[in-house]
């Protein structure tokens, strides 16, 4: 047991009946427990003064969302009250075996015909970085992936993109057409008048070489999206023809 756990709040077993995620989760299954109710099993027990549910939703609510924590590292979680190096540790050790679940269910050979499943493709690999990576779709003419390249990565906000490197890879892979992506550290998907140029530069590019740009999707997060998607298609907002 941890040290710093000597004088904890409540624990899930001292809650009232009505109030146990454990008794919800044993009556109607893990698909009713919210998402604070959820963490709240994995934490087991809150801190003097709160209690497991309270620290499930203050974890949460600094997080942004439950997928926020995907971002988080040690220090992150160690900066929440109740929470120690042990519990820090397995709850990084849940977070990463989400991360590589998400990884997982994604086919070998996906197609790639909608920015949903283009952004279902992605999230699993821009959740929780914090700086902006650019990554080209290789497709061929079913619109299945060949080939997929990270083309840049740098700091948060500045994303580095080149015509060159982009269609290199597209050549390289025998590739009829592309589909273009990077991620927003902070959520919002919103673009940006670097990501308006960088896409004109993309579509016009693409024209000359004869590999039509089919899209640029920018990945960010449902929670953080004015739009409440989670991401943006500059196909489907009349910006790539």
């Amino acid at each position: 047991m941890e040290s710093e756990n000597h004088a904890q709040g409540p624990r899930l077993r001292d809650l009232a009946v009505g109030e146990k995620p454990q008794e919800r989760l044993e009556t109607y299954g893990a698909a009713a427990l919210s998402d604070v109710e959820l963490l709240a099993m994995l934490l087991r027990s809150g801190s003097q003064g709160m209690d497991v549910l309270a620290v499930s939703r203050t974890m949460i609510m600094e997080a942004g969302s439950l997928a926020g924590l995907l971002r988080w590292d040690e220090a992150d979680f160690r900066r929440i009250k109740g929470v120690g190096h042990i519990k820090a540790l397995q709850l990084l050790t849940v977070t990463e075996v989400a991360r590589r679940i998400l990884k997982q269910q994604v086919e070998a050979d996906p197609l790639l015909d909608s920015p949903e499943l283009v952004y279902k493709y992605l999230y699993p690999r821009a959740a929780g970085i914090e700086v902006e990576k650019f990554w080209v779709m290789c497709l061929n003419k079913k619109n299945r992936l060949l080939r997929l390249v990270e083309a840049s990565s740098g700091t948060a906000g500045n994303s580095l993109a080149h015509c060159r490197e982009v269609f290199r890879e597209a050549i390289r892979s025998g590739a009829t057409a592309v589909i273009c992506s990077h991620n927003h550290p902070t959520g919002d998907p919103t673009p940006s008048r670097d990501d308006m140029k960088v896409t004109e530069a993309l579509a016009d590019a693409g024209k000359l070489i004869g590999i039509q740009l089919l899209d640029h999707v920018i990945v960010g997060e449902a929670a953080k999206d004015p739009k409440k998607i989670g991401f943006f298609s500059f196909k489907d907002n009349g910006l790539v023809l």
